[in-house]
Protein backbone atom coordinates (compact mmCIF):
# COMPACT_ATOMS: atom_id res chain seq x y z
CA UNK A 1 0.00 0.00 0.00
CA UNK A 2 1.55 3.31 -1.06
CA UNK A 3 1.29 6.69 0.67
CA UNK A 4 -1.69 8.01 -1.33
CA UNK A 5 -3.69 4.83 -0.67
CA UNK A 6 -2.95 5.13 3.06
CA UNK A 7 -4.15 8.76 3.04
CA UNK A 8 -7.35 7.78 1.26
CA UNK A 9 -7.91 4.95 3.72
CA UNK A 10 -7.37 7.25 6.73
CA UNK A 11 -9.76 9.86 5.25
CA UNK A 12 -12.42 7.18 4.73
CA UNK A 13 -11.85 5.85 8.26
CA UNK A 14 -12.16 9.37 9.73
CA UNK A 15 -15.39 9.92 7.75
CA UNK A 16 -16.88 6.66 9.01
CA UNK A 17 -15.89 7.61 12.56
CA UNK A 18 -17.55 11.03 12.24
CA UNK A 19 -20.75 9.50 10.88
CA UNK A 20 -20.77 6.94 13.72
CA UNK A 21 -20.31 9.70 16.31
CA UNK A 22 -23.08 11.80 14.75
CA UNK A 23 -25.48 8.86 14.80
CA UNK A 24 -24.54 7.98 18.38
CA UNK A 25 -25.09 11.59 19.47
CA UNK A 26 -28.63 11.54 18.10
CA UNK A 27 -29.82 8.43 19.90
CA UNK A 28 -32.14 8.65 22.87
CA UNK A 29 -30.80 8.00 26.34
CA UNK A 30 -33.27 7.12 29.10
CA UNK A 31 -32.79 7.77 32.82
CA UNK A 32 -34.94 6.40 35.63
CA UNK A 33 -35.35 8.13 38.97
CA UNK A 34 -37.24 7.12 42.08
CA UNK A 35 -39.09 4.04 43.25
CA UNK A 36 -42.70 2.90 43.07
CA UNK A 37 -43.79 -0.35 44.76
CA UNK A 38 -45.12 -3.09 42.49
CA UNK A 39 -48.78 -4.10 42.42
CA UNK A 40 -47.86 -7.30 44.30
CA UNK A 41 -46.25 -5.29 47.10
CA UNK A 42 -49.23 -2.93 47.29
CA UNK A 43 -51.61 -5.92 47.48
CA UNK A 44 -49.95 -6.89 50.77
CA UNK A 45 -51.11 -3.64 52.39
CA UNK A 46 -54.54 -3.91 54.02
CA UNK A 47 -56.53 -0.67 54.24
CA UNK A 48 -57.76 -0.09 57.80
CA UNK A 49 -55.28 -2.58 59.29
CA UNK A 50 -51.70 -1.65 58.33
CA UNK A 51 -49.93 1.28 59.98
CA UNK A 52 -47.11 3.61 58.95
CA UNK A 53 -44.51 1.32 60.46
CA UNK A 54 -45.87 -1.84 58.83
CA UNK A 55 -46.03 -0.11 55.41
CA UNK A 56 -42.44 1.13 55.74
CA UNK A 57 -41.38 -2.35 56.82
CA UNK A 58 -43.12 -4.20 53.97
CA UNK A 59 -42.44 -1.92 50.97
CA UNK A 60 -39.79 0.49 52.23
CA UNK A 61 -39.74 4.13 53.20
CA UNK A 62 -40.88 6.65 50.62
CA UNK A 63 -38.90 9.41 48.97
CA UNK A 64 -41.47 11.94 50.21
CA UNK A 65 -44.16 12.14 52.84
CA UNK A 66 -47.11 14.43 53.49
CA UNK A 67 -46.26 17.98 54.43
CA UNK A 68 -49.27 18.55 56.65
CA UNK A 69 -49.28 16.29 59.72
CA UNK A 70 -47.50 13.52 57.81
CA UNK A 71 -50.78 12.71 56.03
CA UNK A 72 -49.30 10.13 53.68
CA UNK A 73 -46.43 8.40 51.97
CA UNK A 74 -45.65 9.30 48.36
CA UNK A 75 -43.57 7.03 46.14
CA UNK A 76 -42.53 8.69 42.87
CA UNK A 77 -40.84 7.17 39.83
CA UNK A 78 -39.92 9.18 36.73
CA UNK A 79 -38.43 8.23 33.36
CA UNK A 80 -36.63 10.94 31.38
CA UNK A 81 -35.61 10.86 27.72
CA UNK A 82 -32.47 12.74 26.70
CA UNK A 83 -32.10 13.37 22.98
CA UNK A 84 -29.06 15.22 21.72
CA UNK A 85 -28.81 18.77 23.00
CA UNK A 86 -32.52 19.07 23.78
CA UNK A 87 -33.86 19.54 27.29
CA UNK A 88 -34.76 16.23 28.97
CA UNK A 89 -38.38 15.18 28.41
CA UNK A 90 -40.53 13.36 30.97
CA UNK A 91 -41.68 10.17 29.26
CA UNK A 92 -43.51 8.62 32.19
CA UNK A 93 -44.15 9.40 35.81
CA UNK A 94 -45.96 7.34 38.42
CA UNK A 95 -46.97 8.41 41.89
CA UNK A 96 -48.32 6.05 44.51
CA UNK A 97 -50.00 7.83 47.43
CA UNK A 98 -50.66 5.90 50.62
CA UNK A 99 -52.87 7.96 52.92
CA UNK A 100 -53.14 7.59 56.67
CA UNK A 101 -55.78 8.72 59.15
CA UNK A 102 -55.10 10.51 62.45
CA UNK A 103 -54.25 7.20 64.17
CA UNK A 104 -51.58 6.37 61.55
CA UNK A 105 -53.63 3.57 59.93
CA UNK A 106 -53.81 3.25 56.13
CA UNK A 107 -56.97 4.92 54.83
CA UNK A 108 -56.35 4.63 51.08
CA UNK A 109 -53.93 3.74 48.29
CA UNK A 110 -54.00 5.64 45.00
CA UNK A 111 -51.87 5.55 41.84
CA UNK A 112 -51.44 8.53 39.49
CA UNK A 113 -49.52 9.02 36.28
CA UNK A 114 -49.10 11.14 33.19
CA UNK A 115 -51.79 9.13 31.44
CA UNK A 116 -54.35 10.42 33.97
CA UNK A 117 -54.13 13.77 32.23
CA UNK A 118 -52.35 15.52 35.06
CA UNK A 119 -48.71 16.40 34.91
CA UNK A 120 -47.19 16.00 38.34
CA UNK A 121 -44.58 18.74 38.58
CA UNK A 122 -41.58 17.87 40.67
CA UNK A 123 -39.31 20.75 41.56
CA UNK A 124 -36.35 20.16 43.88
CA UNK A 125 -36.18 23.87 44.69
CA UNK A 126 -38.04 24.85 47.81
CA UNK A 127 -37.26 28.54 47.78
CA UNK A 128 -35.85 30.67 45.04
CA UNK A 129 -33.09 33.19 45.37
CA UNK A 130 -32.56 36.25 43.23
CA UNK A 131 -28.78 35.93 43.65
CA UNK A 132 -28.19 32.52 42.07
CA UNK A 133 -27.51 33.75 38.52
CA UNK A 134 -25.14 36.55 39.47
CA UNK A 135 -21.43 36.18 39.92
CA UNK A 136 -19.64 37.71 42.88
CA UNK A 137 -18.11 40.44 40.71
CA UNK A 138 -21.51 41.35 39.20
CA UNK A 139 -23.03 41.61 42.70
CA UNK A 140 -20.15 43.78 43.90
CA UNK A 141 -20.30 46.15 40.93
CA UNK A 142 -24.10 46.23 41.07
CA UNK A 143 -23.97 47.74 44.56
CA UNK A 144 -21.73 50.68 43.57
CA UNK A 145 -24.69 52.77 42.45
CA UNK A 146 -26.47 52.23 45.77
CA UNK A 147 -23.74 53.87 47.84
CA UNK A 148 -25.07 56.76 49.97
CA UNK A 149 -22.30 58.95 51.52
CA UNK A 150 -24.81 60.59 53.88
CA UNK A 151 -25.43 57.26 55.60
CA UNK A 152 -21.70 56.88 56.30
CA UNK A 153 -21.33 60.39 57.83
CA UNK A 154 -24.17 59.90 60.27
Amino acid sequence: MNASQRRQFSVIRAGVLLVALAVAGCTSVYRDHGYVPTEEDLAKIVVGVDTRDSVAESIGTPGASGVLNDSGYYYVESRFRHYGMREPEVVSRQLVAIRFDQRGVVSGIERYGLEDGRVIPLNPKVTSSNVEDKTFLRQLLGNLGRFNPGAVIQ
